[in-house]
């Protein structure tokens, strides 16, 4: 009797040691952060006993927020939320670090942020559904036009392997910093499509998604320079990297024919689109009325636009006689000419400018103001609104 109440002291002491161990390992009780609340408010929390100070900052908050202390746990709650999905990270006495409960994270550029998603509108159409989907591929393509192989994701939408239908495509431009990574991850460009082609508000197209730094064969960290360090500029991702032959504006039909010799498409100008944001809108400015018989639709999402520029170096043809060639492209009456930005985006004054230039010609196109700034809430949103205007 004495050596099965002995056992049994054994038993019960290495599995407390064992569960001790495994809090232990695993930082003791779980800590639920983020909780989204039924009022669609939210709760962070961070065990950081030895904190003085622990603060929540993100694209819902104006400044960032104070959390307060309680046995170690540190909470904050929200106010209720829009449905959208939102990024955030902890400041720790000074320092920004990640939720350590929320494995959820995205890349904008060089910064890392933890996200969460309130469902709802527009939420819903940014969660992945029960619905058919799509495929994402990354390929790489040659570009005699600059120089060398570069890296392009391209969605084709649900039913494409087992049909055998020609698609239109849009071609989508990412902004400064971005990659070709960019609005497959931060736009959440495929999941939009599936829900959107599913309710049947949106054409099956295809939607390829460049590199639209010219000198960049890769999103970091995606080719044989290896985890270099992103950055705003457009550098190539080493100090080797090869310099282009030409600008990725008028290299651009390099991605075009690679699109039509590999995939199914309509090779027309009426099944062809190109938007962009901030740069990419800016480049899809460019590219369109530098090749007028190539897009029938066009969308700058807070576009970096221009005007013509008569003291432009003689070497910059992207910059020289802009007027005259948007006539050109104007007198060929594109389908759609698509201008959105928000109100209070760095870039919007310059967009007015862009505007007034359009109506003093009488040139047709369609415009959309909202709140907010340069941020991929509103180009999410733009990409919504876009897409079920095309290829009608």
């Amino acid at each position: 009797m004495k050596k099965k109440t002995g056992l049994c002291f054994v038993l019960l002491t290495m599995l407390c040691l064992s569960v001790n161990a495994q809090q232990a390992l695993f930082g003791g009780e779980r800590v639920v952060s983020p909780e989204i609340n039924n009022d669609r408010s939210v709760t962070f929390r961070l065990r950081a006993p030895k904190a003085v100070r622990v603060q929540v900052t993100g694209d819902f908050l104006t400044a960032p927020a104070d959390l307060t202390e309680k046995e170690g746990v540190w909470e904050y709650t929200t106010a209720p939320l829009p449905s959208e999905l939102y990024s955030y990270s902890f400041i720790v006495d000074g320092l920004t670090v990640r939720d350590p409960s929320n494995v959820y994270l995205i890349r904008d550029v060089a910064s890392v942020t933890n996200i969460f998603l309130i469902k709802g509108d527009p939420g819903d159409l940014y969660s992945v559904q029960n619905v058919p989907h799509g495929t994402v591929a990354r390929r790489w393509y040659n570009s005699p036009s600059l120089g060398f192989e570069r890296r392009i994701t391209i969605y084709t939408p649900p039913g494409y392997e087992s049909s055998r239908k020609n698609y239109p495509v849009l071609y989508l431009l990412h902004g400064a910093g971005g990659d070709e990574e960019a609005w497959i991850a931060l736009g959440r460009t495929a999941q939009i499509m599936d829900n959107l082609i599913a309710q049947g508000k949106v054409q099956p197209m295809l939607v390829v998604m460049p590199n639209g730094n010219a000198t960049q064969k890769a999103a970091p960290g995606e080719d044989e320079s290896g985890l270099v360090v992103p950055s705003m500029g457009r550098r190539g991702n080493d100090s080797q990297a090869q310099q282009p032959k030409t600008s990725y504006e008028l290299a651009f039909p390099d991605i075009v024919k690679f699109i039509e010799s590999n995939y199914r498409v309509i090779k027309k100008k009426s099944a062809r689109a190109i938007a962009g944001l901030s740069m990419g809108g800016g480049h899809s400015l460019n590219i369109s009325k530098e090749y007028p018989d190539m897009f029938d639709y066009i969308g700058l999402f807070s576009a970096a636009t221009i005007r013509n520029n008569p003291g432009a170096s003689s070497n910059n043809p992207l910059m020289q006689n802009v007027e005259e060639k948007l006539k050109v492209q104007f007198a060929k009456h594109p389908k759609l000419y698509w201008i959105a930005i928000g109100k209070t985006d760095f870039l919007y004054n310059a967009n007015v400018e862009y505007r007034k230039m359009l109506d003093e010609h009488g040139y047709k196109y369609e415009y959309y103001e909202n709140d907010g700034g340069h941020i991929w809430r509103n180009w999410r949103i733009y990409l919504t609104m876009l897409t079920p205007m095309l290829f009608r």
